[in-house]
C-alpha cells in the first residue's frame, strides 16, 4: 500500500511538473507572441512620426522659400528699379583706421546712420560688404555726404567725411563707400565710388 501511494505521489508530482513545464516552455512563446504585437505598433509609430517630421522639415522649407519671396516682392514694390538708390560699405586692410560708426546724408537729409559692433567691423576687414542704405531717389543730381567715425593707431577719435555729387538716372543707382588704408601717407583714405 505504501508502495502504491509512493507511486501516485510520484506520478502527481511528475505529472504536475510536466504541467510546469509545458507551462514554462509555452510561457516565454505567449510573451513573445504578446511582445510581437508591441514592437510592430512601435515600428509603425516610428514611421509615422518620421513621416510627420518630413511633412514639417517639408513645410518649413516651403514657409522659408515663401518668406524669401515674399522680401523680394516686398522689395520690388518699395523700391521700384527705376527710382532704387542703394549704399554699401566695405573695407580694406583697416591698420591706420579702426571704424565705429557711418552716419549717411543725401541731399543733405540724415538718412542712416550704424553703429558697428567689433566683430562688424572685423567682419568687413575680412571682405565683407554692408548696405548701409536702400532707399527711393527721383532723376537727377543728388549730393551724398557719409561721415566716418573711428579711431586712428595711438590717437584719439578719429572723424572725417566724404562726399559725391551723382546723378540718378532712370535704372537702379549703387554706390560704395571705400575705407582703405593710404600706405605712403600712413592715413585711411574714404573713397565714394559709383558702381555702373
Amino acid at each position: 500500500m505504501l508502495v502504491k501511494w509512493i507511486a501516485s505521489v510520484s506520478l502527481s508530482v511528475l505529472a504536475a511538473g510536466g504541467v510546469m513545464l509545458a507551462a514554462a516552455q509555452e510561457a516565454p512563446v505567449t510573451v513573445a507572441a504578446a511582445a510581437v504585437p508591441e514592437f510592430g505598433q512601435a515600428a509603425a509609430e516610428g514611421a509615422e512620426f518620421r513621416t510627420l517630421d518630413e511633412d514639417v522639415q517639408d513645410l518649413k522649407k516651403q514657409v522659408l522659400d515663401l518668406n524669401r519671396d515674399l522680401f523680394l516682392l516686398e522689395e520690388e514694390l518699395l523700391f521700384p528699379s527705376n527710382t532704387q538708390t542703394a549704399v554699401f560699405v566695405s573695407m580694406d586692410v583697416g591698420e591706420f583706421f579702426g571704424l565705429d560708426s557711418v552716419e549717411l546724408k543725401i541731399d543733405n537729409k540724415d538718412v542712416a546712420n550704424y553703429l558697428y559692433t567689433e566683430r562688424e567691423a572685423q567682419a568687413l576687414l575680412k571682405g565683407g560688404v554692408q548696405r548701409l542704405f536702400i532707399g527711393n531717389l527721383k532723376a537727377g543730381e543728388h549730393e551724398l555726404v557719409a561721415v566716418f567715425t573711428g579711431q586712428r593707431p595711438h590717437t584719439r577719435d578719429y572723424r572725417r567725411a566724404a562726399s559725391v555729387v551723382f546723378e540718378k538716372g532712370i535704372g537702379p543707382k549703387y554706390i560704395e563707400l571705400t575705407i582703405s588704408d593710404r600706405e605712403n601717407k600712413q592715413q585711411p583714405e574714404f573713397v565714394v565710388k559709383e558702381w555702373e
